[in-house]
């Protein structure tokens, strides 16, 4: 919990931030698309008053949590138009180094000895430097080369910190504002909550490590860095040591001398692998994490932001990237369907029509158009201005494909990654069926084949006996019986309360020509008595049926 002056700061320059850009016509804009999605198509010929690069600086300027939070709105289609998503997506952590003795400190006290002792030696200058922590090339003492990353001092508490106040400000505004519960804000913050808590935890990279690089251990020439766990905490990770450059800065001179179309079509193959097959993938593939090495090999070297994929996705996943592959626009949103979430509101056809659109438009794209990320990412578009929900794994898988574009496109940007993805989806499904004809994952078949037929016999003599006693009986809950009865009662009460309020009009106005000594207003007492009742139970009835009916009040 963050002390008072602490949390004033944090709201001012979140207040202030929020009164830059409330007040501007970005957010204007995205307000009322948010209620009138026809508006967002003109978001991207539209000028606003701040440019791209300005957000992404006002990022920066708010500290490590909000770049993390601009890097989470970049797999947002339905919140930003496209300019922004990209200068979001491009938005690196690039800060200045922590002095090397207080790196030197936290070493000491997470690995429980000195430096000297651990390590023959230790660089001081960082080989990069982020937000959460900043990287020293080492050597172990047993000669083997190794990265160290050391997470900056007293950074968890600065994120828990703004975290708070985020917490605090986006139940406000999902409590008041309309806009708020239309984008989902509460959803964003707790994506990012979830990021940033794994991301702070270096022993979840390290086991992130362990796995990909055992799923992809087939892929020769993708590297995974061996995490040391000996020499790994939780604000310490000591992995291989990769060197290599940054893969954007590869050399035209380079990429004429060497043909990358198989290392390209084996990067594509290894990610549908993990998204498919393992279920469990590096959701953050951008050029800054992924190096170049100088024997053509392809090395991912931060594994902090995973994604996983339930067994039902995947199989949901295949689909549509099949679809997408085939430039079949009406599999693909039949797909996209499958998985959504519907309401009252959710236009379907109209989503089938538009998904048919822009799969058309984009039929022979290549690697350089950079556009199989951005089409899911416009398929999200579409699908929030049609009140149809997507599962946020397709917002990742957005953001996965959008990541790889840029890098596929820079080692052969005539690469058809359509075709590869309908040809290695073809073969891993092939694999995926391979391995799930394995004999071990036919034992829970087996026992549950075994306990339905050791059961059998009971139960069918149960059956033969309710039918011979004809006491055999089928229970649907397709209707609720007692609402249904209920409601009936409601219109026969009505019916004979009308039919006695309309006898009683009748008996008073056929006892107005009987004289008699009772009167009141000078008319026949009895006569009026019924006419009054009448009038009265008519009110009343009146009332019941325009205000307290429960469908017209629902309707209203």
């Amino acid at each position: 919990m963050s002390n008072t002056p602490e949390k004033i700061k944090n709201y001012y320059k979140f207040i202030h931030f929020m009164l830059k850009y409330w007040n501007s016509d970005l957010f204007r804009q995205s307000s009322a698309a948010a209620i009138d999605p026809e508006l967002s198509d003109q978001d991207n010929d539209h000028n606003f008053d701040q440019s791209p690069d300005e957000l992404v600086e006002d990022l920066k300027a708010m500290g490590p949590t909000y770049i993390k939070l601009g890097q989470l709105l970049s797999t947002r289609p339905d919140l930003l138009p496209d300019a922004y998503l990209k200068a979001l997506a491009n938005l690196q952590d690039n800060v200045s180094p922590v002095p090397f003795e207080e790196i030197k400190e936290i070493v000491e006290e997470e690995l429980g000895t000195k430096i000297s002792k651990a390590f023959n030696y230790f660089e001081e200058k960082p080989l990069a430097s982020a937000s959460i922590g900043q990287v020293h090339r080492a050597e172990l003492l047993s000669g083997r080369p190794v990265a160290v990353k050391v997470q900056r001092p007293g950074i968890a508490n600065k994120f828990m910190e703004d975290l708070e106040t985020l917490d605090e400000m986006t139940a406000l505004a999902v409590t008041h504002l309309e806009t708020a519960r239309t984008y989902a804000i509460d959803d964003v913050f707790a994506e990012l909550r979830r990021i940033l808590i794994n991301e702070l935890d270096y022993k979840k990279e390290a086991q992130n490590l362990i796995t990909i690089k055992s799923n992809l251990k087939e892929y020769e020439n993708i590297i995974i860095p061996e995490p040391v766990l000996d020499y790994s905490s939780t604000r310490v990770l000591t992995m291989d040591f990769v060197n290599g450059k940054k893969i954007t800065s590869l050399s035209p001179l380079r990429r004429m001398e060497n043909d990358y179309s198989g290392l390209v079509d084996e990067l594509v193959d290894a990610y549908l692998q993990q998204i498919i097959n393992d279920g469990f993938a590096h959701a953050d593939p951008h050029p800054g994490n992924i190096k170049f090495t100088e024997d053509n090999k392809i090395a991912l070297i931060d594994l902090g932001m995973v994604a996983r994929f339930t067994p039902e996705l995947q199989e949901n996943l295949i689909e549509l990237l099949l679809a997408l592959s085939q430039s079949n626009g009406q599999k693909t949103a039949r797909s996209l369907l499958k998985m959504s979430t519907l309401n009252e509101n959710s236009q379907k056809h109209e989503f089938l029509k538009q998904v048919s659109d822009v799969i058309m438009e984009s039929e022979n794209s290549r690697a350089k158009d950079l556009q199989t990320g951005r089409i899911l990412i416009q398929l999200n578009r579409l699908a929030v201005q049609n009140h149809i929900k997507l599962p946020v794994e397709i917002n990742i898988l957005g953001k996965i494909l959008l990541n790889l574009d840029q890098i596929v496109a820079v080692l052969d940007p005539e690469f058809n990654l359509r075709a590869a993805i309908q040809e290695n989806v073809h073969e891993i499904m092939r694999k995926k069926m391979l391995s799930e004809l394995k004999p071990e994952n036919f034992f829970s078949t087996l026992i549950e084949t075994k306990n339905l037929i050791e059961h059998m016999p009971e139960r069918m003599n149960k059956i033969s006996e309710n039918l011979a006693n004809n006491e055999f009986k089928i229970k649907i809950d397709a209707i609720d019986e007692k609402r249904v009865t209920d409601g009936f009662q409601k219109v026969a009460n009505r019916i004979t309360l009308g039919l006695i309020i309309a006898s009683m009009v009748v008996g008073a106005a056929m006892l107005m020509q009987v004289p008699s000594d009772f009167q009141i207003f000078g008319y026949p007492g009895l006569a009026m008595v019924f006419f009054l009742l009448a009038a009265v139970g008519a009110m009343v009835l009146s009332y019941v049926i325009i205000f307290r009916d429960e469908n017209l009040h629902k309707k209203k």
